[in-house]
């Protein structure tokens, strides 16, 4: 019972200094592997150190920290659910002994009895948002969190500056709007937006990061490329002077109301 107390003590000390605490092999075994236990600990396997070249655990360990905030700041945190991470540069060892060749890696620890299939989180389907991880603990654990996400204003002020952008290029050109009707500009415009799609895309696969060598990279690579082919689509659209099925190429879906009747009558 002391050493129950005394561990519990300890990952509460911790817990009130930041909300994933870092572990290496011995803090593993010591508070996660051996027993007594009373709680629950989820455990992120990751390789955040740039050596690594891993981008996934990043994005992964972003998702991380806000799942793991949203518990410590919560009326709900409690000493039943800790969350911890081991980088495979600071606990090599963990990996060799879970026989993991993998990161980042979600697993779940149960207060009693040994990891099932189930305790690992499969990010490879799933992927890693906090609210998705949220679920999977819920699940396991039958601790729900509420995930609260700061405010992120970069999509507002890319937005505006696009706006500003594109309302001084009508001002400086408003003597002159033949452009608006130029074929290669719409190809590039549009060339442009499938890049972008590819890359938000990609962004949100979480793919698994094998240590030494990340799919993610190759998955945005071959996306490029396809988007490049894609090239051919565009030209064949504007090579019809057919704007309204140009922008059913590129959203994916056709245009209707005001937009599409503009767009009919530039034809």
């Amino acid at each position: 019972d002391n050493l129950l107390a005394e561990k519990v003590e300890q990952l509460m000390e911790w817990s009130s200094r930041r909300s994933v605490i870092r572990m290496n092999g011995d803090k593993f075994r010591r508070f996660v592997k051996a027993p007594p236990r009373n709680y629950s600990v989820i455990v992120m396997f990751t390789a955040l150190q740039p050596q690594r070249q891993c981008s996934v655990c990043r994005q992964a360990n972003e998702e991380y920290q806000v799942l793991a905030n949203s518990w410590r700041y919560s009326s709900a945190f409690s000493n039943k659910l800790f969350f911890t991470i081991v980088d495979y540069d600071e606990g090599a060892d963990v990996f060799q002994q879970l026989n993991m060749n993998s990161a980042p890696t979600f697993m779940h620890f149960p207060l009693k009895g040994k990891p099932k299939r189930a305790d690992t989180f499969d990010l490879q389907r799933i992927g890693f948002a906090a609210e998705q991880l949220a679920k999977w603990i819920a699940d396991r654990t039958d601790v729900h969190i509420r995930v609260f996400r700061p405010p992120n204003y970069s999509g507002t002020i890319a937005l505006a500056l696009l706006v500003s952008l594109v309302g001084g290029l009508l001002y400086l050109r408003r003597n002159n709007l033949e452009f608006i009707y130029n074929k290669t500009g719409w190809a590039m415009a549009a060339l442009v937006c499938k890049l972008v799609a590819a890359t938000v895309k990609n962004k949100h696969l979480g793919k698994y990061y094998f240590l030494g060598k990340s799919q993610c990279d190759l998955c945005k690579g071959e996306s490029y490329f396809i988007s490049l082919l894609d090239f051919e689509g565009v030209n064949r659209h504007v090579d019809k002077d057919d704007l309204l099925e140009l922008c059913t190429w590129i959203f994916g879906e056709p245009l209707q109301g005001p937009t599409s009747k503009a767009l009919k009558k530039t034809k």
